[in-house]
């Protein structure tokens, strides 16, 4: 019993990954930002969206928000943001669609946005790039047919 009870103290104080530090970091940059967070690793068996936001300020009304969150502790292999490449860009449109319909929300305007989060070891706080409608939905038109 006593192992079992030092195994899950263990894991309560484990020190958060780079990842988990930067994702915490986007969504406080969010809030700041007047976005409501509504998910936070939303996951099904398709993958994972970081951070589902509604963001109020948009043009027009509210627009749901999906958030791509990259996290580096420096910027030798290039800019947090450059991670999202073309083939990211259709697993994240593809993960966004089934939100959307799982949740019933597709006639919602929606976009995407990347969070860069720099965070060098020993530095306190990070520094955070945020694009907004950082690109267009991957082939959404093939997604129904």
């Amino acid at each position: 019993m006593f192992a079992t009870i030092a195994h899950r103290v263990r894991q309560w104080t484990k020190p958060a990954t780079l990842g988990q530090r930067g994702e915490r970091a986007a969504a406080r940059y969010l809030r700041k930002q007047k976005y409501v967070i509504v998910a936070r690793s939303a996951r099904d068996k398709a993958g994972e969206l970081d951070i589902v936001a509604v963001d109020g300020r948009a043009e027009g009304g509210r627009t749901v928000v999906f958030v791509e969150v990259k996290t580096r502790s420096g910027d030798s292999a290039g800019q947090p943001i450059e991670a999202v490449d073309d083939d990211k860009q259709q697993r994240l449109t593809r993960l966004a669609l089934r939100y959307l319909k799982r949740h019933d929300l597709l006639e919602y305007r929606w976009r995407f946005d990347i969070v860069g989060v720099t965070w060098p070891p020993g530095q306190r706080w990070p520094s955070i790039e945020h694009v907004e409608n950082a690109f267009e939905p991957a082939d959404v038109g093939q997604m129904f047919s």
